[in-house]
């Protein structure tokens, strides 16, 4: 395997972040419907139909899932996003 050299300089938060990763967590409520979730899943998290209802059906009988996983600063506007919307979500 032959290696590059470059100069960029990675930040050691950045690498633990990618490492460790965070999980963008929906919690249920007796607001949203699944229809809303659901769209707001494939929307925001570029999930698949599939995906979505999947979570959808998690989120509701579990109380809470994690739809995402990854670094924080890329989560966080999807957090954002779909508190925007009413939905309950919090980075864990």
């Amino acid at each position: 395997m032959s290696g590059i050299l470059t100069d960029e300089k990675i930040e050691i938060s950045d690498l633990t972040d990618v490492l460790s990763g965070k999980n963008l967590v929906v919690h249920n409520d007796d607001v949203n419907t699944f229809d809303w979730v659901i769209i707001s899943l494939i929307e925001i998290c570029s999930h698949t139909f599939e995906q979505a209802e999947q979570c959808a059906y998690i989120i509701h009988y579990s109380g809470k899932y994690a739809v995402k996983h990854g670094a924080h600063d890329i989560l966080h506007p999807m957090k954002d996003a779909l508190v925007d919307r009413g939905i309950q979500a919090t980075i864990e």
